[in-house]
Protein backbone atom coordinates (compact mmCIF):
# COMPACT_ATOMS: atom_id res chain seq x y z
CA UNK A 1 0.00 0.00 0.00
CA UNK A 2 1.45 3.57 -0.80
CA UNK A 3 2.50 5.73 1.94
CA UNK A 4 -0.46 8.32 0.55
CA UNK A 5 -3.22 5.40 1.28
CA UNK A 6 -2.21 5.37 4.77
CA UNK A 7 -2.08 8.86 5.86
CA UNK A 8 -5.92 9.00 5.68
CA UNK A 9 -6.47 5.65 7.50
CA UNK A 10 -4.07 6.75 10.14
CA UNK A 11 -5.51 9.90 10.74
CA UNK A 12 -8.75 7.54 10.89
CA UNK A 13 -7.56 5.49 13.75
CA UNK A 14 -6.66 8.83 15.82
CA UNK A 15 -10.68 8.78 15.33
CA UNK A 16 -11.42 5.38 16.76
CA UNK A 17 -8.58 5.81 19.23
CA UNK A 18 -10.19 8.97 20.48
CA UNK A 19 -13.47 7.11 20.99
CA UNK A 20 -11.97 4.63 22.92
CA UNK A 21 -10.24 7.15 25.45
CA UNK A 22 -13.10 8.38 25.53
CA UNK A 23 -15.29 5.77 27.29
CA UNK A 24 -12.75 4.64 29.81
CA UNK A 25 -12.53 8.23 30.80
CA UNK A 26 -16.81 8.37 31.12
CA UNK A 27 -16.58 4.83 33.33
CA UNK A 28 -13.87 6.75 35.18
CA UNK A 29 -15.88 9.61 36.45
CA UNK A 30 -14.43 12.19 33.51
CA UNK A 31 -17.95 12.43 31.18
CA UNK A 32 -16.29 16.20 30.51
CA UNK A 33 -13.51 14.89 29.13
CA UNK A 34 -15.13 12.20 27.53
CA UNK A 35 -17.00 15.01 25.52
CA UNK A 36 -13.99 16.91 24.54
CA UNK A 37 -12.87 13.07 23.08
CA UNK A 38 -15.48 13.76 20.89
CA UNK A 39 -14.79 17.41 19.74
CA UNK A 40 -11.23 16.28 19.03
CA UNK A 41 -12.75 12.92 17.28
CA UNK A 42 -14.78 15.23 15.16
CA UNK A 43 -11.89 17.08 14.10
CA UNK A 44 -9.94 13.96 12.69
CA UNK A 45 -12.97 12.57 10.51
CA UNK A 46 -13.23 15.79 8.84
CA UNK A 47 -9.01 15.77 8.55
CA UNK A 48 -9.19 11.73 7.12
CA UNK A 49 -11.67 12.71 4.69
CA UNK A 50 -10.15 16.06 3.34
CA UNK A 51 -6.49 13.81 3.19
CA UNK A 52 -7.99 11.40 1.03
CA UNK A 53 -9.73 14.02 -1.09
CA UNK A 54 -6.38 15.81 -1.33
CA UNK A 55 -4.08 12.90 -2.15
CA UNK A 56 -6.27 11.11 -4.47
CA UNK A 57 -6.88 8.12 -1.62
CA UNK A 58 -10.18 6.81 -1.46
CA UNK A 59 -10.52 3.51 -0.62
CA UNK A 60 -12.92 0.80 0.06
CA UNK A 61 -11.26 -0.24 2.87
CA UNK A 62 -10.77 3.68 3.97
CA UNK A 63 -14.66 3.89 3.81
CA UNK A 64 -15.22 0.64 6.02
CA UNK A 65 -12.62 1.57 8.51
CA UNK A 66 -14.17 5.03 8.74
CA UNK A 67 -16.93 3.65 9.68
CA UNK A 68 -16.13 1.13 11.82
CA UNK A 69 -14.36 4.50 13.57
CA UNK A 70 -17.72 6.56 13.72
CA UNK A 71 -19.90 3.57 15.24
CA UNK A 72 -17.27 3.28 18.54
CA UNK A 73 -16.33 7.36 18.38
CA UNK A 74 -20.27 9.02 17.52
CA UNK A 75 -22.45 6.25 18.45
CA UNK A 76 -20.95 4.18 21.65
CA UNK A 77 -19.12 7.16 23.26
CA UNK A 78 -22.34 9.86 23.01
CA UNK A 79 -24.19 7.08 24.11
CA UNK A 80 -21.82 6.30 27.27
CA UNK A 81 -22.06 10.23 27.82
CA UNK A 82 -25.75 10.33 27.86
CA UNK A 83 -26.00 7.42 30.28
CA UNK A 84 -23.37 8.39 32.75
CA UNK A 85 -24.51 11.89 32.92
CA UNK A 86 -28.09 10.46 33.68
CA UNK A 87 -26.71 8.49 36.23
CA UNK A 88 -24.55 11.25 37.94
CA UNK A 89 -27.72 13.38 38.19
CA UNK A 90 -29.99 10.87 38.83
CA UNK A 91 -27.87 8.98 41.65
CA UNK A 92 -30.90 7.19 42.40
CA UNK A 93 -31.61 5.47 39.27
CA UNK A 94 -28.28 3.90 38.98
CA UNK A 95 -27.84 0.44 37.22
CA UNK A 96 -27.06 -1.51 40.09
CA UNK A 97 -29.71 -0.51 42.08
CA UNK A 98 -32.07 -2.40 41.84
CA UNK A 99 -35.10 -0.22 40.87
CA UNK A 100 -38.44 -1.72 39.67
CA UNK A 101 -39.34 -2.18 35.99
CA UNK A 102 -39.63 -0.49 33.79
CA UNK A 103 -37.69 2.37 35.73
CA UNK A 104 -34.77 0.20 35.67
CA UNK A 105 -34.19 0.34 32.07
CA UNK A 106 -34.05 4.10 32.20
CA UNK A 107 -30.34 4.16 32.54
CA UNK A 108 -29.68 1.78 29.42
CA UNK A 109 -31.80 3.68 27.37
CA UNK A 110 -29.09 6.12 25.95
CA UNK A 111 -27.40 2.40 24.12
CA UNK A 112 -30.30 3.19 21.89
CA UNK A 113 -28.36 5.89 20.11
CA UNK A 114 -25.06 3.51 19.13
CA UNK A 115 -27.79 1.09 17.55
CA UNK A 116 -29.39 3.92 15.45
CA UNK A 117 -25.54 4.96 14.79
CA UNK A 118 -24.89 2.39 13.53
CA UNK A 119 -28.05 1.51 11.40
CA UNK A 120 -27.13 5.15 9.70
CA UNK A 121 -23.95 4.25 8.95
CA UNK A 122 -24.89 0.97 7.55
CA UNK A 123 -27.37 2.73 5.28
CA UNK A 124 -25.46 5.74 4.57
CA UNK A 125 -22.84 3.29 2.88
CA UNK A 126 -25.08 1.69 0.60
CA UNK A 127 -27.16 5.08 -0.38
CA UNK A 128 -26.11 6.43 -3.40
CA UNK A 129 -28.13 9.43 -2.90
CA UNK A 130 -25.60 10.72 0.15
CA UNK A 131 -22.79 11.32 -2.51
CA UNK A 132 -22.53 15.32 -1.91
CA UNK A 133 -25.51 15.82 0.88
CA UNK A 134 -27.44 13.82 4.14
CA UNK A 135 -30.60 12.17 4.16
CA UNK A 136 -30.71 12.03 8.29
CA UNK A 137 -28.68 13.43 10.70
CA UNK A 138 -24.85 12.46 10.59
CA UNK A 139 -23.47 10.77 13.35
CA UNK A 140 -20.53 13.02 14.25
CA UNK A 141 -23.16 16.41 14.45
CA UNK A 142 -25.30 14.12 16.66
CA UNK A 143 -22.63 13.04 18.57
CA UNK A 144 -21.11 16.61 19.28
CA UNK A 145 -24.81 17.95 20.43
CA UNK A 146 -24.77 15.31 23.05
CA UNK A 147 -20.91 16.53 23.95
CA UNK A 148 -22.05 20.00 24.80
CA UNK A 149 -24.42 18.36 28.12
CA UNK A 150 -21.94 17.57 30.90
CA UNK A 151 -20.33 21.46 30.09
CA UNK A 152 -24.13 23.03 30.06
CA UNK A 153 -24.92 20.62 33.48
CA UNK A 154 -21.29 21.31 35.39
CA UNK A 155 -22.27 25.17 34.50
CA UNK A 156 -25.31 24.73 36.19
CA UNK A 157 -24.28 22.82 39.08
CA UNK A 158 -21.30 25.61 39.77
CA UNK A 159 -23.40 28.25 39.46
CA UNK A 160 -26.20 26.92 42.04
CA UNK A 161 -23.18 26.39 44.66
CA UNK A 162 -21.88 30.17 43.99
CA UNK A 163 -25.02 31.14 43.91
CA UNK A 164 -24.47 32.99 40.88
CA UNK A 165 -27.27 31.19 38.43
CA UNK A 166 -30.05 33.83 37.58
CA UNK A 167 -33.72 32.68 37.03
CA UNK A 168 -33.42 32.19 33.46
CA UNK A 169 -30.34 29.97 33.96
CA UNK A 170 -32.20 27.57 36.37
CA UNK A 171 -34.88 27.32 34.37
CA UNK A 172 -32.77 26.34 31.54
CA UNK A 173 -29.94 23.74 33.20
CA UNK A 174 -32.97 21.90 34.89
CA UNK A 175 -33.99 20.74 31.39
CA UNK A 176 -31.27 19.26 31.32
CA UNK A 177 -31.46 17.57 35.01
CA UNK A 178 -35.04 16.16 34.46
CA UNK A 179 -34.73 12.31 33.38
CA UNK A 180 -38.32 12.97 30.37
CA UNK A 181 -35.67 15.28 28.88
CA UNK A 182 -33.24 12.50 28.56
CA UNK A 183 -35.59 10.19 27.48
CA UNK A 184 -37.48 12.68 24.90
CA UNK A 185 -34.63 13.93 23.53
CA UNK A 186 -32.73 9.74 22.81
CA UNK A 187 -35.93 8.70 20.87
CA UNK A 188 -35.99 12.42 18.56
CA UNK A 189 -32.23 11.82 18.10
CA UNK A 190 -32.22 7.97 17.14
CA UNK A 191 -35.29 8.77 14.67
CA UNK A 192 -33.63 11.90 12.89
CA UNK A 193 -30.45 9.41 12.37
CA UNK A 194 -32.47 7.75 10.49
CA UNK A 195 -35.07 10.14 9.09
CA UNK A 196 -35.71 10.67 5.14
CA UNK A 197 -34.61 13.90 5.94
CA UNK A 198 -32.29 15.93 3.37
CA UNK A 199 -29.44 17.96 5.00
CA UNK A 200 -26.79 19.65 3.36
CA UNK A 201 -23.24 18.05 4.20
CA UNK A 202 -20.07 19.77 5.46
CA UNK A 203 -17.89 18.66 2.13
CA UNK A 204 -15.82 21.03 0.39
CA UNK A 205 -15.49 20.37 -2.98
CA UNK A 206 -14.05 23.88 -3.21
CA UNK A 207 -14.09 26.82 -1.15
CA UNK A 208 -16.44 28.94 -4.05
CA UNK A 209 -19.58 30.71 -2.05
CA UNK A 210 -21.82 30.03 -4.94
CA UNK A 211 -21.40 25.72 -3.91
CA UNK A 212 -20.82 26.00 -0.32
CA UNK A 213 -23.45 28.93 0.81
CA UNK A 214 -25.28 26.79 3.52
CA UNK A 215 -22.01 25.57 5.21
CA UNK A 216 -20.33 28.85 4.94
CA UNK A 217 -23.58 29.77 6.77
CA UNK A 218 -23.71 27.33 8.99
CA UNK A 219 -20.19 27.87 9.98
CA UNK A 220 -20.74 32.21 10.55
CA UNK A 221 -23.42 31.20 12.40
CA UNK A 222 -21.30 28.78 14.61
CA UNK A 223 -18.81 31.19 15.37
CA UNK A 224 -20.72 34.35 16.19
CA UNK A 225 -23.17 31.83 18.37
CA UNK A 226 -20.18 30.84 20.04
CA UNK A 227 -18.14 34.47 20.46
CA UNK A 228 -21.37 35.85 22.19
CA UNK A 229 -22.84 32.64 24.23
CA UNK A 230 -19.67 30.88 24.80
Amino acid sequence: MALKNMIPNFITCLNLLCGCIGIVLCFTGHITGGSWMILLAAVFDFSDGFAARMLKAQSAIGKDLDSLADVITFGLLPSIVMMQLFITVNPFMHTNAGLPFPQMLLPWAPLLLAVFSALRLAKFNNDTRQTNSFIGLPTPANAMAIAAFPTLVQNYLVNNTTGNSSLMENSIYQLFLHPTFYILFIIFMSWLLVAEIPLFSLKFKNFTLRDNLFPYILIAAAVLLFIFLR
